[in-house]
């Protein structure tokens, strides 16, 4: 049976947030990539902050029912990449778990500045959460995650251990999330790190 205050929860509190921390994410792949020298993304009409065009309409239906979903990844083509293409890939890849970080920082400085009684708050908090969520996920060295690639771009020899992986990593990141590794990982890792971060926020 459908818990009708929690979806409404969802929609009203949670979807704001997964939409910010999804855009900033994917908008911040396509920004490195075009200062690298890879204008794809900006002809794909991706460099931009508007949620609308990073949306994936399966990936969100999932997130919304069962906690594990995605947005449309960003185009890049590595030949357009300036210099070193793989150390230019892992800057691209590092650019959106980093957007990530900065707007849980953001999140954390308004938080601090508003308070805890103000009629924004309970939106805040879960773009804290949401967006060290996106990030420590993403950091996985799990194909086709960013992880994937920057840990290729750290250690060439990896690289094609990594592509090999590649066809099976939707398997292995759906064997991690529902036999609850992943879920262990953001207790041991994420809360704690959201925790610290809320309190630094108290004591602003």
């Amino acid at each position: 049976m459908f818990d009708i205050a929690s979806i409404l929860d969802r929609l009203v509190y949670w979807m704001p947030a997964v939409l910010v921390g999804l855009t900033f994410h994917e908008f911040a792949h396509g920004f490195v990539a075009e200062k690298l020298g890879d204008k794809t993304a900006r002809h794909a009409g991706r460099l931009t902050l508007n949620p609308i065009a990073h949306i994936d309409p399966v990936g969100m239906l999932l997130l919304f029912v069962a906690g594990f979903g995605w947005a449309k990844p960003v185009p890049v083509n590595p030949y357009n990449i300036r210099g070193d293409r793989l150390k230019g890939l892992m800057l691209v890849s590092l650019a959106g778990p980093a957007s990530n970080v900065l707007v849980a920082l953001a999140g954390t400085v308004v938080l601090g500045i508003v308070g805890f009684n103000s009629v924004i708050t309970p939106f805040l908090t879960p773009v804290i959460l949401v967006n060290l969520i996106l990030a420590f996920f993403n950091l996985l060295p799990v194909p086709p995650l960013d992880g994937s690639k920057i840990l290729a771009g750290l250690f060439p020899g990896a690289r094609g251990l990594l592509e090999s992986l590649e066809q099976y990593g939707l398997i292995i990141l759906l064997v991690l999330v529902f036999s609850g590794a992943i879920g262990a990982l953001f207790r041991a890792v994420i809360f704690p790190v959201y925790a610290f971060l809320v309190q630094t926020a108290i004591g602003f």
